[in-house]
């Protein structure tokens, strides 16, 4: 059960963190970061999210490999 939940986690972060390199890249993040010199909150949530999810889904299918 842990395994198809930490697979779930690393599926749902990596598919974060293409919707937030696809934000970093838009036009509206573009004018942003020329305006206020970092990305819009969006985006950074979606990277931070994505990174989080896959790390944990990671953490979570090398720990449970030793228990059954």
């Amino acid at each position: 059960m842990i395994k198809v939940i930490s697979v779930a986690l690393i599926a749902g972060g990596v598919v974060l963190l293409y919707f937030g390199g696809q934000s970093f890249h838009s036009f509206a993040n573009d004018l942003s970061r020329t305006f206020t010199g970092a990305p819009t909150n969006k985006t950074i949530w979606l990277i931070a999210g994505g990174a989080v999810a896959t790390l944990a889904g990671i953490v979570g299918l090398t720990t449970s490999f030793g228990k059954r």
